[in-house]
């Protein structure tokens, strides 16, 4: 998958070209799916939502984005459209169990690639919707990696930053997660 060839057809298919969009849907769709497998591999508990449907919600929140700059700005945007359709789960599982079994979470225990239920996934989204306030880059960081699976120099080419900021702000990141464990 070229980044040239991708950046091309995201050009096409927001100027309408269906051809282009539909072409553009078989070379990612491979992508975007093993990207949501590895996030909904990482849930525990309810398994209402498997891999196909995050998939596929995910390509129709893309489908409805604005234009794309490039194969990173994409992946960036997938991201954090996978944050939100995940949390958007989370929320409603949460509301249909009522808080049931609530724990406190440490964020030392959230890595890339580990598991995560519904209570970590919306006390991870509540630090993130925090630490953007103040800091919105390192959040895109922090989305990018955990959510989005990117490598320091996928993420830095998606973010438009050095991959020397992207480690900065990663090391950042997890030294302000850890105050928030402590300040919890």
């Amino acid at each position: 998958m070229s980044d040239t060839s991708i950046t091309e057809l995201l050009g096409d298919a927001s100027a309408g070209d269906g051809v282009a969009r539909e072409q553009l849907y078989r070379l990612v769709y491979a992508h975007l799916r093993k990207l949501a497998h590895s996030q909904r591999s990482k849930w525990v508990g309810n398994e209402t939502m498997g891999t196909t449907a995050l998939v596929n919600e995910l390509y129709i929140k893309l489908s409805g984005s604005a234009s794309f700059e490039s194969r990173a700005h994409f992946f960036a945007t997938a991201s954090r459209a996978l944050r939100q359709i995940l949390v958007n789960y989370a929320e409603q599982q949460n509301r249909q169990k009522r808080g049931a079994d609530q724990v406190r979470i440490s964020f030392d225990d959230i890595e890339i690639g580990t598991e995560i239920n519904v209570y970590e996934l919306l006390a991870l989204d509540e630090a993130i919707r925090e630490l953007e306030s103040d800091y919105p880059r390192r959040a895109r960081v922090l989305e990018a990696r955990l959510f989005g699976g990117l490598s320091v120099e996928e993420t830095a080419a998606a973010l438009g930053i050095s991959t020397a900021t992207v480690k900065r702000d990663w090391r950042l990141v997890r030294a302000w997660l850890a105050q928030q464990d402590e300040s919890d």
